[in-house]
């Protein structure tokens, strides 16, 4: 753009000083003429870094995944291919679910069993519970009998006593309530017995062994879910659409669920264009605004894009985790804090392919200036024509 503005004044000058001689061609109209374009062209320049800023560094982003299966075992199938779209949901591959499938029928013939122990428990504790309420009736029962033979031996003794009863029947009412004693004696040793059984429980009011026989269970069924997880996790699907990479999985393969060893990458379709600029380039720049960038992989093509949004942050403001101060590496010079600015395409190119890692030129057009804007669009359309040339000497 800079050579077609100088062409042009070239011309007018060829026009005025030679062409029409309307001003005479001396030291001073030299000098004039020679620091015009100088200073004009500067400032043109300089206000466009402002209103209509420019990167040399523009790139495709991609989300990528590494694919980590949460099982380990031998791969026995592996439905795609590399370097080919897949949707989401697809199967990426599987592993041999066999041995997983082995496992939860191993837990799941265990519940039968842990259900019956359950059952006996609970049976023992009801059984437990009548014994209790019989004893009680029993002790009940010979506590109101042995009352009665405790009246009956008061009374024969008085009539003993005075003559008008045997001894006899005193001598009698006398055994029969000490057998009685005995007996209440043995009903409450049989009530506090059953009462023994009965004390080892839990606040809800079970047994130790039915609460142990629950807990089993419980843990079996935390185990039988574990295990049919885990058989579901045999086969790996697709996070979202995309396309996997450099694919070196092959049918015998082991997987292991190890976070350092994917077993795959899988590079997703949503994308970042990021433009990066300096600091002191963004005072104007917002969400929303028109932006266009140039990719080399696409020459001579102008992608219409518009700003989403101003990442702020970068690298250089983050500090590592460690015992030392933070401070100047002497060693290194201090990299520039370049800021990143995403860019969302629009309009016809919203759904145009990008090339992860595609790389290129682009610009964005703040709310002023806007009358030169023209002169940064004819920058970016030259520059985007030169990425024809291949500049390569073999």
């Amino acid at each position: 753009m800079e050579i077609i503005l100088l062409l042009i004044y070239s011309f007018f000058v060829w026009l005025i000083f030679f062409k029409y001689k309307w001003l005479p061609w001396n030291f001073i109209s030299q000098v004039i003429v020679i620091s015009l374009p100088i200073f004009f062209l500067t400032a043109l320049i300089l206000f466009l870094n402002i209103v209509a800023p420019s990167s040399a560094d523009v790139r495709v982003v991609n989300y990528v995944v590494q694919v980590v299966p949460r099982v380990a075992g031998r791969v026995i199938e592996v439905p795609v291919e590399a370097n080919r779209p897949v949707k989401k949901g697809e199967v990426l591959f599987r592993i041999d679910p066999v041995p997983f499938q082995q496992e939860l029928n191993a837990l799941e013939a265990k519940l039968p069993e842990m259900e019956a122990k359950l059952d006996s428990a609970q049976a023992y504790q009801r059984e437990l519970g009548e014994q209790l309420k019989s004893a009680r009736s029993a002790r009940e029962s010979v506590a109101s009998r042995l009352a009665l033979a405790e009246r009956r031996q008061k009374q024969t003794a008085e009539l003993a006593s005075t003559g008008a009863g045997s001894v006899f029947d005193r001598e009698q009412a006398e055994t029969e309530a000490a057998s009685l004693r005995s007996e209440l004696a043995s009903a409450t040793a049989t009530v506090a017995q059953v009462e023994q059984k009965l004390s080892a429980q839990t606040r809800d009011g079970q047994l130790s062994e039915v609460a142990q026989a629950k807990a089993a269970i419980e843990q079996l069924r935390a185990q039988i879910a574990e295990a049919s997880w885990q058989l579901e996790q045999t086969t790996v699907y697709a996070p979202a659409d995309g396309s996997v990479i450099n694919l070196q999985l092959r049918v015998g393969s082991y997987a292991a669920n190890l976070p350092l060893t994917p077993v795959m990458t899988f590079v997703e379709q949503e994308q970042w264009v990021l433009a990066m600029y300096a600091q002191n380039e963004l005072r104007y720049i917002e969400p929303g605004n028109e932006a266009e960038v140039a990719l080399k992989v696409m020459p001579n093509r102008i992608i219409k894009c518009e700003v989403d949004s101003v990442v702020w942050a970068s690298s250089t403001g983050q500090l590592p985790m460690g015992g030392t101060l933070p401070g100047q590496n002497v060693t290194q010079p201090v990299p520039p804090g370049k800021i990143a600015v995403r860019l969302r395409p629009v309009g016809a190119d919203e759904h145009t392919f990008l090339a992860m890692g595609a790389q290129g030129q682009g610009a964005v057009y703040t709310e002023r200036g806007t009358m030169i804007h023209i002169v940064r669009k004819v920058i970016l359309r030259v520059g985007t024509k030169l990425d024809w040339l291949v500049l390569k000497l073999h």
